[in-house]
């Protein structure tokens, strides 16, 4: 079973940038779609980005195209999410998962994801 675990989450100021990584414990084959979603107290898991992990097809949520970018290390087993133009409305736990799927198409619903790390806090302020 693969574990994966986050780090890179923080306190930044609007217009900022972070970078979260998702390192897994063993390998992820191009089988794989990793997955970063975030959510705040009281709201549903949203979708941020995915990547067929390594062929690299990345898809994005409408609310953080251009600003954020989804990239893999095939041979580090890590997935990275860059943030940059940060907002007070990307204040979330961030989580990063993992799914078997088959296709190039990487799903956007948490229950095709059957693997998620503990989760890191990123915080925007004004």
């Amino acid at each position: 079973q693969v574990q994966l675990a986050e780090s890179g989450g923080g306190s930044v100021q609007v217009g900022g940038s972070l970078r979260l990584s998702c390192v897994a414990s063993s390998a992820i084959t191009s089988s794989h779609c990793m997955a970063w979603f975030r959510q705040t107290p009281g709201k549903e898991r949203e979708r941020v980005a995915t990547i067929r992990f390594g062929a690299g097809y990345s898809d994005y949520a409408d609310s953080v195209k251009e600003r954020f970018t989804i990239s893999q290390d095939y041979q580090k087993n890590t997935v990275y999410l860059q943030m940059n133009s940060l907002k007070p409305e990307d204040t979330a736990m961030y989580y990063c998962a993992a799914g078997i799927m088959y296709g190039s198409f990487c799903d956007t619903a948490p229950r095709n994801y059957d693997t998620w790390g503990q989760g890191t806090q990123v915080t925007v302020s004004s």
